[in-house]
């Protein structure tokens, strides 16, 4: 692991390239996983069963994310996709303890999510507002913060839904190898090849839904669709590891795609889901391959960063994800997907 100076670094990086709702809600959760980690999905998220009431301005990750929320409409923020805002939702229920406008805005943000927003034949919501389009991306945005609000309003169905989503973006997307197709729909954003990052992106929303399931008050009930999660977010690791080929020591943008160059984003935080497994179920990921495979991968990345500036290259460029040209200005995500990786490596050490 590498100096918390020069992860802050990369953090500060992080924070001063996001510009789109799943950059600050990504970037807001870099910061509490970082900073707070006590207050993540990981550890004790919800004391009495219940969602804390903090102080609101000495938790960095929120007093970074609050001026980005609207409590106005139907949705966190304006202008995204149907999928993205919602990565703002777990940070605007957390603010919303102690100040219901932001309570209001989540629970309406919810409620858009399951009533307005189209739907895939399957029943899958979609990534997009004005048509049904599955993106692997959305899996980190949406069931999470599904997860969350049912067990923020005490409700089961809330809960279920999200896993319902999980199910339903699986089959969609999944492929035999286990990795995910990226997009799929009609419209000019289809992408049916296994995108590096939405690969990433899948596997750490549906390991954020298992953690939320394990730590709810519902977790006894509930192990049938754990023990599904858990299969999925397996799948995805050994098709992501399966892949892992290139010289660079990084995954591929596209994974099973030797014309593309290694990347740090998809490769960062597939380790730190690898990492997160490690401790929520130790049985199947706690040692031997996973682990391994994983801290190899920290290492590489952790050669990646650039320790005056924070950047940490090669990225993909985050707003085009078919872009051959390497990306070395700082991607929000990939920044914040670095600091992701580093603090699961810390608390699966033991340092929470």
């Amino acid at each position: 692991m590498v100096s918390p100076q020069i992860i802050g670094t990369v953090l500060q990086k992080a924070v001063e390239v996001a510009t789109h709702s799943w950059e600050y809600g990504t970037v807001a959760e870099a910061l509490l996983e970082w900073n707070d980690p006590k207050l993540s999905i990981w550890n004790d998220p919800f004391p009495g069963g219940k969602v804390p009431k903090l102080d609101v301005g000495s938790v960095r990750a929120l007093e970074y994310v609050r001026p980005f929320i609207k409590t106005t409409g139907n949705t966190l923020v304006d202008g995204d996709a149907a999928g993205d805002p919602p990565a703002l939702g777990i940070p605007a229920l957390l603010i919303g303890k102690s100040n219901q406008t932001y309570w209001d805005a989540a629970i309406r943000q919810q409620q858009h999510l399951v009533k307005d927003v189209p739907r895939w034949p399957n029943g899958a919501i979609s990534h997009r507002e004005a048509y049904p389009e599955l993106w692997a991306d959305f899996v980190y945005m949406v069931p999470p913060f599904l997860a969350y609000t049912g067990v923020a309003t005490s409700s089961l169905p809330l809960l279920q839904e999200a896993f319902q989503q999980c199910k339903h973006y699986h089959s969609a997307l999944s492929q035999p190898s286990g990795s995910w197709r990226h997009i799929i729909g009609t419209s000019s954003n289809k992408d049916a090849a296994l995108w590096s990052t939405g690969n990433a992106w899948a596997a750490a929303g549906l390991s954020r839904v298992l953690a939320t399931f394990q730590k709810s008050p519902w977790s006894s009930q509930t192990t049938v669709e754990q023990t599904q999660l858990t299969t999925y977010i397996k799948q995805i690791l050994d098709g992501a590891i399966a892949f892992d080929t290139d010289s660079s020591g990084l995954l591929r943008n596209y994974l099973d795609d030797a014309s593309w160059w290694g990347e740090i984003s998809g490769t960062a935080l597939l380790a730190a889901t690898a990492l997160r497994m490690a401790r929520l179920d130790a049985a199947a990921f706690g040692r031997g391959k996973y682990v391994d495979w994983a801290e190899k991968k920290m290492r590489v990345v952790e050669g990646r960063i650039e320790q005056a500036t924070g950047v940490v290259k090669p990225a993909v460029n985050p707003l085009d994800w078919k872009d051959r040209k390497q990306f070395n200005t700082g991607s929000p995500e990939g920044q914040a997907f670095v600091v992701l990786l580093e603090a699961a490596w810390r608390d699966w050490k033991g340092g929470v």
